[in-house]
């Protein structure tokens, strides 16, 4: 099963036009992600895992970069970060073969293939979204989202999912991504376009014990994977845009499924919204610039 690497950036803003830097000195060292995507949010906060890297200083990311290798970042784009964390997982060969062409079709789908919105207007919405409901917060975030000027406002997501199962649960887990992939999350546009077992977190190597007490409950130690990053699983979610996301999490069907079979199994999860159509904004406009006679 290849390996990939998914690398979570804060860039070093102290740098004029961080981002169109990145991009260029990505582009400059040939290298060739599978995805790279602009964070825009937390969707979902980590309660107990690699809270201290993901969430301690108030780190705001900037780049989800995800390479089909285990190689560590380029130095000329070191330079160039703040902060950064990563984890390595093990994905199906199906899933990225011919992936740039499956990617895009994806990101720029037929207009007729993409799920109509509910023309429900009043949304049931909850407190928190920590359990992948609809709060009023991001209820209202979303609103103010898409009334932005940009490409990204109604443009496809990438959610960024990592999970830690507790004991015994991840068959009950499987039975949540069945259900997704069949009705409650492809109804609405969702594809989980990439998913893998977490093998390393910042280079270490996430711990055996973890994922047997995932599949068949305590190790023979008794231990539940104790280890602040022991992670099981990385997937990327896409969605046509925010509001099919939206419009998924109202879902009462899609709730039903949710209380029954993913809450109860995660030890901890997170989720980050991100946009790989932000980034081509970001590289459309550099490509002009470069056609205009302006040099980085």
């Amino acid at each position: 099963m290849p390996l990939c690497t998914l690398h979570l950036l804060a860039l070093d803003h102290t740098t004029p036009n961080p981002f169109s830097l990145f991009l260029f000195t990505l582009k400059a060292l040939h290298v060739s992600p599978l995805i790279i995507s602009r964070v825009i949010r937390w969707i979902i906060l980590p309660s107990k895992l690699s809270t201290e890297h993901l969430l301690g200083r108030n780190i705001h990311w900037d780049i989800l970069l995800i390479l089909p290798d285990t190689s560590p970042l380029p130095q000329d784009l070191q330079k160039l970060v703040q902060h950064h964390w990563s984890v390595t997982a093990g994905v199906p060969s199906r899933l990225i073969q011919d992936f740039p062409s499956k990617n895009n079709a994806l990101l720029h789908p037929d207009p007729s293939s993409v799920p109509k919105l509910s023309e429900k207007t009043c949304k049931k919405t909850t407190e928190s979204s920590q359990s992948l409901e609809l709060s009023d917060e991001l209820d209202a975030w979303i609103e103010t989202f898409v009334k932005g000027s940009g490409k990204e406002a109604r443009g496809a997501v990438s959610m960024f999912n990592l999970l830690a199962f507790n004991p015994g649960m991840k068959s009950e887990y499987l039975k949540y991504g069945a259900a997704f992939a069949k009705s409650i999350g492809s109804k609405h546009g969702g594809n989980a376009k990439i998913v893998g077992n977490a093998t390393h977190v910042n280079g270490s190597t996430v711990s055996e014990s973890n994922s047997r007490a995932a599949e068949n409950g305590v190790d023979s130690k008794g231990d539940i994977g104790t280890r602040k990053d022991n992670w099981d699983e990385i997937a990327l979610a896409h969605y046509p845009s925010i509001l099919h996301f939206r419009d998924m999490l109202a879902s009462e069907e899609y709730q039903v499924v949710n209380k029954r079979y993913r809450v109860p199994s995660l030890r901890d999860t997170c989720i980050l919204m991100t946009s790989e159509i932000a980034v081509e904004g970001l590289l459309g406009d550099e490509r002009g610039k470069t056609e205009g006679g302006a040099k980085l």
